[in-house]
């Protein structure tokens, strides 16, 4: 095994950080790996806001549902999915911008989320630790007030970095065979893998809490699905700009 793929299969969130700062100029070469991400047709859709003002930083932990390791990671990055600037480049070309179509929607959430994991391994790989943080959608106007993200910018996580207090275990994934299919989508022997990631899952949580803890993953996913999911995101995104054509 390389030493890529043994950096990736180690990961796991990082919630507890050190004191100790991280420097600058290390964060500027995270973000600069992180845009060597794919991306859609060269647009790079996608902006990434620091946020470094500690009352801001606060204010973002309490609208993310009391986060405190929001507030408490040396560096909080917001990552956006931004067709703002692809309006502007087809101004400056004199031409006009189709705005509010799914599919441009979908190219800059996806530009988005592969520039932040690049980010994030970038950053394992130089000894810090981290954690992503949905948790912004849950108030994403205020978000967007505060931050001043504009028309057609809407932002689709955050995430904390820093040097590790600690780092748990990696989490054990779905087995190959759930996740993987060959030339169709099959589903016979689902039900069977998913009890055997139940037990394999709820023995990481026995072991990794002494006991106190033993949720299946299908256990998880119940609780978690039960209910409805931020069901203000469709109106936050179209009062954006983006309107799902």
């Amino acid at each position: 095994m390389n030493d890529v793929i043994q950096l990736l299969n180690s990961h796991s969130s990082v919630r507890n950080f050190t004191d100790k700062a991280v420097d600058d100029e290390l964060l500027k070469e995270l973000i600069q790996a992180g845009q060597q991400a794919s991306t859609s047709s060269y647009i790079q859709a996608y902006t990434i806001i620091r946020v470094k003002n500690t009352s801001n930083k606060k204010v973002l932990a309490a609208l993310s549902g009391e986060q405190k390791h929001i507030e408490q990671c040396p560096v909080f990055l917001v990552f956006c999915a931004d067709l703002n600037r692809l309006e502007r480049a087809c101004s400056m070309n004199n031409e006009t911008f189709k705005s509010g179509y799914t599919e441009t929607f979908i190219l800059a959430t996806v530009d988005t989320a592969l520039v932040a994991q690049n980010i994030m391994i970038a950053a394992e790989a130089s000894g810090l630790g981290g954690v992503y943080a949905g948790g912004i959608r849950n108030n994403p106007r205020d978000v967007c007030n505060l931050l001043k993200i504009p028309y057609n910018v809407y932002p689709v996580f955050g995430m904390c970095l820093g040097y590790p207090e600690k780092i748990n275990p990696a989490k054990p994934r779905l087995p190959l065979p759930l996740i993987l299919k060959e030339d169709s989508y099959t589903m016979e022997e689902d039900e069977t893998g998913l009890r055997e990631y139940d037990r394999i899952v709820s023995e990481y949580y026995q072991k990794r809490t002494k006991g106190t803890r033993s949720t299946t993953w299908t256990e998880g996913v119940a609780e978690l699905l039960k209910e409805k999911q931020r069901p203000h995101m469709r109106d936050f995104l179209m009062d954006q700009g983006f309107t799902f054509k």
